[in-house]
């Protein structure tokens, strides 16, 4: 019934098995990837026929993990897994950004590949193995996919690479670096680190490629065994149309791209498609003129030919500048009047709002993953509204691309944001791209470091971040920095570095051709040095520090440890004293489980209240020291007096003043307020005080003549 077939490799100490044949057989390929008892279903289907006017290449990459994987039940109400987790998203955005490259132009079947965790063992992350079946899976279909691809992660620890660390060993690495590729070439990387050379970045890409050669190998021979027969595809040979469309409007769009100012270029080229396509679409009078689709992309071909063919040329950009150049930019902080923090930065057409907002223990956000629930106090919010290019769209939810530019940012500025200890708020840090012409990823970066430097969030450096462009054809190579939205969309490469003065934090690669090779990155790479360490230099001009005082908006928040046996008292039963701190002092309480209690209030009054309250609660009087406390009750041989939170203590006759006292009452009353000194406690514990020692009006120490033990 079943025709299994298996390819098993040790791959970094674990075993690495694809089986092809048992699952998913109606799919036009189906494999099973094992590595450790982490296992994903990966398969690959297309549609035999092209939709009508289809002008683009519909690749869906849907990566699912199931709650049953970890022996996990969903939360929430359906107990069912729903819309994807923004860990499922982008990494179903990892998956697919190598393997778009490798599907020939003119390939436009609706094409779905769906990646599904079936078993987690909690060490090894479904990610990595998800893309090696995507790999295997279209290798295996038939499809015209020019694979396979393989895949590995980089850690990097006490000068060490390591491949494919756990979970567990990455809490200790300096280096989470996924990089993606074929044999011969990398199409792919997505990283963060701890402020590393480009040298240790560039070696754990060429680490990670020569590790998962292995992995091509096993795929290649997997195919050879179970591979189904290819598609019957052949490219459309559009060279006539596009000679036509280069002699009627080449020129002019040649004309237009000398226009440095975006929306003129934009509407002066998109005259130049509108000739064309009056000229040769078809139509009821032309209908041998060439289908829209088609004329569409040829329209394109040409357009990227005359960009591309120009700077290789002239060395010269669209907006003139030269290769390495980056745009003019202007930094502004504290740009909003109520805001924790604020920043504005502009680089050229290219423009992000980041406002930084202080919270508490309570504002954390709750993950729920197949690892374990665990709280995030680092959120970057990025919002891409279609103003920001002169369009207008109906908003929904944030999409792929938002998330994605988001997280982005995040591993960029999350290696020098402080710890919980040093700074005991939730920060969240929201980008509103209210200008695009490229890269507002890494602008969010920029304007979010200045706007938590403008909140006070001591960070460890500023960093900043340029996308890195490249033009490769026979004619030579161009290396761009600061690549514009046209030059991206018209290019080969989009490399994103992001980093401080003293190294990188964030690389994320994408490639458009087969794959590029060591030198060009390292070209790259010491381009997108010199232009990080120039947009650290205009950022200086606006803040180049973080300010030393929190804004006088931002809650304030103090810590302090109590022991855990005493947790049970700052709660009450029922939360009935922490509620009661809480409403009496106007400050917020967070409880941590191993006793870290966490103060916040806009005000520094309500702070100390609520802090002297808790240590009345949990902290040992001290013997010697004085306090203010309130007579509660007057008997016969003396008064007991509260002084430390619910503690009360005996001030004995013989204590309460320096004469003999015929009765307590004659000195004190229920309900006064009155100092004390603790001399020790008893045999049995009890608590003794001494008023007359204590000056009543100063709360000074007086001589201690006439003190009895």
């Amino acid at each position: 019934m079943f025709d299994i077939q298996t390819e098993t490799i040790e791959w970094a100490g674990r075993t690495l098995t694809l089986e092809t044949g048992r699952m998913a057989r109606q799919a036009n390929g189906a494999v099973l990837v094992t590595y450790g008892e982490t296992t994903v279903l990966a398969t690959a289907v297309a549609q035999k026929e092209v939709k009508p006017g289809m002008d683009f290449f519909p690749l869906t990459v849907n990566y699912q993990e199931k709650y049953f994987a970890a022996g996990k039940i969903p939360g929430g109400y359906f107990k069912r897994e729903g819309r994807p987790t923004d860990k499922e998203t982008l990494t179903s955005r990892l998956i697919d950004r190598p393997i778009r490259p490798l599907f020939p132009k003119g390939f436009k079947n609706d094409t779905q590949v769906m990646l599904t965790v079936l078993s987690h063992d909690l060490e090894n992350d479904p990610d990595v193995v998800g893309m090696v079946g995507a790999s295997a899976a279209l290798c295996l279909s038939g499809l015209p996919f020019l694979g396979p691809i393989g895949a590995a992660r980089v850690g990097y620890k006490d000068g060490d690479y390591v491949i494919n660390p756990t979970v567990d060993e990455l809490d200790d690495s300096e280096l989470d670096l996924v990089v993606a590729g074929t044999s011969d070439a990398v199409m792919m990387v997505e990283s963060e680190a701890k402020e590393l050379s480009e040298e240790v970045m560039l070696g754990a890409v060429m680490a990670g490629h020569e590790a998962f050669q292995p992995v091509i190998d096993m795929i290649i021979r997997l195919a050879e065994k179970a591979a189904k027969d290819p598609w019957d595809f052949e490219p459309v040979d559009n060279s006539a149309l596009e000679a036509k469309v280069r002699g009627l409007v080449g020129d002019e769009i040649a004309k237009a791209y000398t226009i440095t100012n975006k929306t003129e270029r934009q509407a002066a080229v998109s005259a130049a498609k509108e000739k064309a396509v009056a000229e040769l679409a078809a139509t009821e009078d032309n209908p041998d003129g060439a289908e829209m689709a088609v004329l569409k992309d040829v329209l394109k071909s040409v357009e990227a030919s005359v960009v591309r063919g120009g700077i290789i040329k002239t060395g010269k950009r669209i907006d003139g500048r030269s290769l390495d150049q980056v745009r003019p930019i202007v930094s502004e902080a504290t740009v909003l009047p109520r805001t924790h923090g604020s920043a504005l930065f502009t680089r050229g057409e290219t423009q992000a709002l980041c406002v930084v907002t202080l919270g508490t223990g309570e504002d954390e956000q709750f993950i729920d993953a197949l690892t374990g629930t665990y709280k995030e106090r680092f959120l970057l919010h990025y919002n891409f509204p279609p103003y920001s290019v002169g369009e207008t769209s109906f908003r929904l939810a944030p999409g792929r691309r938002e998330i994605g530019h988001g997280k982005l940012a995040w591993r960029a500025l999350s290696a020098v944001m402080p710890n919980a200890e040093a700074f005991p708020y939730t920060v969240r840090l929201v980008s509103e791209i209210t200008e695009s012409n490229g890269s507002s990823s890494m602008a969010t970066v920029c304007g979010g470091s200045l706007a938590l430097m403008d909140a006070g969030v001591p960070i460890t450096r500023p960093v900043s971040g340029i996308a890195m462009g490249l033009i490769k054809d026979p004619e030579g190579v161009a290396v761009l920095s600061d690549i514009l939205g046209d030059e991206d969309h018209l290019g080969d490469m989009d490399f994103k570095v992001a980093g401080t003065s003293e190294g990188v934090t964030s690389l994320q690669m994408d490639i458009k051709i087969a794959g590029i090779n060591k030198d060009i990155m390292q070209t790259a790479l010491d381009q997108a040095k010199g232009g990080r360490i120039h947009i650290l230099d205009e950022m200086n001009k606006a803040l180049s520090g973080t300010r030393e005082a929190l804004n006088e908006h931002a809650p304030k928040i103090e810590t302090i440890q109590i022991p855990v046996d005493k947790i049970r008292d700052v709660i009450g039963s029922g939360g009935k004293v922490i509620r009661q701190i809480v409403e009496e002092t106007g400050a917020k309480v967070d409880v941590n489980d191993d006793g870290l209690i966490k103060v916040s209030a806009v005000s520094a009054d309500s702070i100390k209240a609520a802090l002297d309250w808790i240590n009345g609660l949990t902290a040992e009087p001290e013997v010697g020291k004085i306090y203010k406390g309130k007579v509660v009750k007057v008997v016969d041989f003396g008064a007991f007096v509260n002084f430390f939170g619910p503690r009360d203590g005996l001030v004995h006759v013989s204590q309460l003043k320096n004469e003999r006292v015929g009765h307590p009452k004659d000195v004190v009353a229920e309900g006064q307020e009155v100092w004390v000194k603790l001399l020790g406690f008893d045999d049995r514990g009890k608590v003794r005080l001494s008023m007359k020692i204590i000056d009543q009006e100063t709360g000074e120490e007086m001589a201690e003549e006439g003190v009895e033990d």
